[in-house]
């Protein structure tokens, strides 16, 4: 089910939209996509943002720690895909395993009307944390099948889907609130992925912002940057 918050969310965040030039092209959608173990919800506010620059946007659930990444990756994308109008550019916005599934599901077939796609910390080259903990007790429990599929090695989902042949921008976060887990991370993180990790070969661009990995998709910053790179292909470098 569409998790829809569009009275509360809208009156907080409508004023930093309207300031900004980013207003949609008519017939263009947003397809949102949470994280591992998040929901919906999760991405409330970004579909607000997204709502009120004029997008349709389409944010569904999906049971990310039932199934592998193929698997969801197909399922959550079709879904998706039947709640776009048929002849709009279809965008994506996704925080960490959405960024993943994305990148699996365009690996195995072409979205004709594909336009612009935003990783906000995505495991593009997997996680340390996965390596390092994927065998404990209780990991698979929580984090599911596709969660053990996330790490570094060149098994890993995220070391076999190759380079982007699609235009993408990355966000990486800068800031961390798990300080066991960013122990386990080498280099700057967010507390589930390093910098260096979120990158990808072939993308369009690629930013740093001061923010954590649970919370980036809240972040009035990266809203802002989600909705440049929308709109012009590139982050917005007058904001850094």
């Amino acid at each position: 089910m569409k998790y829809r918050s569009r009275k509360s969310w809208l009156a907080l965040f409508l004023p930093f939209v309207m300031m900004t030039p980013f207003q949609a092209s008519a017939g263009e959608s947003v397809i949102l996509l949470h994280g591992l173990a998040r929901t919906a919800r999760s991405m409330a506010v970004m579909e607000t943002s997204l709502e009120a620059a004029g997008y349709h946007t389409v944010n569904l659930g999906y049971p990310s720690t039932e199934y592998p990444v193929e698997t969801l990756a197909q399922n959550a994308i079709d879904d998706a895909l039947s709640n776009c109008p048929q002849d709009n550019t279809v965008h994506f916005v996704t925080h960490s395993l959405g960024g993943i599934l994305v990148r699996q599901y365009l690996s195995r077939q072409k979205i004709a009307n594909l336009g612009r796609v935003v990783m906000l910390g995505p495991p593009n080259k997997g996680s340390q944390v996965v390596d390092k903990l994927k065998d404990v007790p209780g990991f698979k429990m929580i984090n599911g099948p596709a969660g053990r599929q996330l790490g570094t090695d060149p098994a890993s989902i995220p070391s076999r889907l190759g380079p982007a042949e699609f235009e993408v921008g990355v966000i990486a976060g800068t800031r961390s609130i798990n300080l066991f887990l960013s122990t386990l991370l080498p280099g700057r993180d967010d507390g589930k992925v390093t910098v260096e990790n979120t990158r990808l070969e072939g993308m369009a661009d690629h930013i740093e912002l001061p923010s954590t990995h649970p919370f980036m998709m809240k972040n009035k910053t990266v809203v802002h940057q989600t909705l440049h790179f929308l709109k012009h292909g590139r982050f917005d470098r007058t904001a850094d």
